[in-house]
């Protein structure tokens, strides 16, 4: 199937590993110029090597320095994209889960810098392109958020606070730009083998006296597919979302996390 993603322009952001260069690599095969970023220079580095062997050449993958939380910084790199390719087609937004706690530990600092991370950093980046996907009449906005919007973490209350929050404003926001050809859409990600996710299975060993190892079996076998994904896993969905032929979705909280939150919808 032809995605019809051949030299759209595609940011992808905090894209120097994880899911977020696994998205990066799939518009990469699909013939996108792909924009990455990420605060670690040598893994930085190492992810546009990897970009660019998919892409075919190095010119079409565009990598700099940047941290999220700095939202002039985030600002000047999208303007930087657009001044080097003409545009910004598709827009993935992505950053690093706030830090781990109940409810009742969260305080004033950690609640900050989870709204920071999680929220702000996601609604810069997209009240900086909307303005020009409007004016090409095309656009895609994809945000990488969790299962959690749908069926909170233990644990992870910050996290299930502010996802569930970007959904709600990435909904409405969906209804106020669809008739000028810009869909929102965000893909709410389950269990996948990330240095994220092996980092939540020390802290669930903490927790329950039980070794990191025997955290991630259990969680193995909660899932009906009885595995953690892989990274590419979601990277295929987020191409796909990002393409021609999504033309239709527009507005949805898509979960991809092999049937594991067991609500209906």
């Amino acid at each position: 199937m032809d995605l019809g993603l051949s030299d759209k322009v595609a940011v992808v952001l905090a894209s120097s590993d994880g899911l977020g260069r696994a998205a990066a690599e799939a518009l990469a095969r699909e013939g996108a110029r792909v924009a990455i970023s990420g605060r670690d220079p040598a893994r930085l580095e190492a992810a546009r090597e990897r970009v660019a062997r998919l892409a075919g050449a190095a010119d079409r993958v565009h990598a700099r320095s940047l941290d999220v939380l700095d939202s002039a910084a985030l600002v000047a790199y999208l303007a930087g994209v657009r001044a080097l390719w003409g545009s910004v087609d598709v827009l993935v937004t992505n950053a690093g889960g706030p830090r781990p706690g109940t409810a009742a530990e969260v305080g004033d600092e950690d609640l900050e810098r989870a709204f920071d991370l999680t929220l702000r950093s996601a609604l810069v980046a997209i009240r900086s392109v909307v303005p020009w996907m409007r004016e090409r009449g095309w656009g895609r906005i994809i945000a990488l958020t969790s299962t959690s919007v749908r069926q909170p973490i233990p644990g992870l209350a910050l996290s299930n606070t502010m996802r569930a929050g970007l959904t709600g404003w990435l909904k409405t926001l969906s209804l106020e730009v669809a008739g000028e050809g810009v869909l929102v859409n965000s893909v709410c990600s389950g269990l996948f083998d990330t240095e994220r996710l092996r980092e939540l299975f020390e802290v669930r060993a903490q927790r329950s006296g039980r070794s990191p190892q025997e955290e991630r079996r259990l969680a193995e076998l909660e899932n009906p597919l009885g595995r953690i994904g892989r990274p590419d896993e979601l990277g295929a969905v987020v191409a796909f979302l990002a393409s021609e032929r999504a033309s239709f979705l527009n507005g949805v909280a898509l979960a991809c996390d092999g049937g594991g939150t067991r609500g209906l919808l």
